[in-house]
């Protein structure tokens, strides 16, 4: 596989998270150069020394707070690749869900991204590619999904229209979209009696993804070599 030594820096955000410290590890793995960023800097920390990377603190999810964070960690080196890895899980239907709730989905999820878009063309300018994390919630009708499908299918409609807008800077918008992964955030929900067979069932393959599944796909996407994408 290709060398990503000389290819400028790959910024990671959520890096704490299971798919999040996949990437990095990946991407290290290749050579890059790494910055890595997200809320709790005490847990981001250990993994910035194992990987000799650059870290930043996501102070809150908020566009203007999210682009200025990677300007910042950024500190004007020329970047070639984001993996927006930042997401949360909320499982209700909309007549159980809290205006604050709501707010919440929809700030970590999607306003976060939109941040990384306000940002990307000024710290992109030779290309590069950012990848989002979508959900299949985002285009399959889910029970008790409501405000998760709403901001992920919002990352999906946020990357095509990025994605037209600058791709004549060859700076390219991705969105994966995995079904159930067991990370941290999942692993309450797996816990319930039942719910790991029933959640398998709803896959085609009969099983849950890993971080790993989710985290070769977007290695791919934010690969240089992959610019006709």
């Amino acid at each position: 596989m290709q060398d990503l030594s000389d290819q400028g820096l790959f910024v990671v955000l959520g890096a704490t998270g299971a798919v999040g410290q996949d990437v990095a590890r990946r991407l290290h793995a290749r050579g890059a150069r790494l910055a890595l960023l997200a809320r709790d800097s005490e847990r981001l920390a250990p993994l910035c020394a194992e990987l000799d990377a650059a870290s930043g603190t996501l102070t809150g999810a908020g566009p203007a707070e999210v682009r200025d964070a990677l300007t910042a960690t950024a500190d004007g080196q020329p970047v070639r690749g984001i993996a927006h890895c930042v997401g949360s899980l909320l499982l209700k239907p909309a007549r159980r869900t809290s205006v604050e709730e709501w707010d919440a989905v929809i700030e970590t999820n999607l306003s976060s991204a939109f941040g990384v878009t306000m940002a990307a063309p000024d710290l992109m300018k030779k290309g590069g590619s950012v990848v989002f994390c979508s959900s299949v919630a985002a285009s399959l009708g889910l029970a008790n999904h409501e405000a998760i499908a709403a901001a992920k299918a919002g990352l999906v409609g946020l990357a095509r229209a990025a994605a037209a807008s600058n791709a004549r800077r060859n700076l390219r918008f991705h969105c994966v979209a995995p079904a159930l992964v067991e990370s941290q955030m999942t692993a309450p929900m797996l816990e319930r009696a039942g719910m790991r067979e029933a959640a398998s069932k709803q896959n085609p393959l009969g099983r849950i993804g890993t971080p790993g599944d989710v985290a070769r796909a977007i290695e791919f996407l934010l690969d240089p070599a992959n610019d006709w994408l």
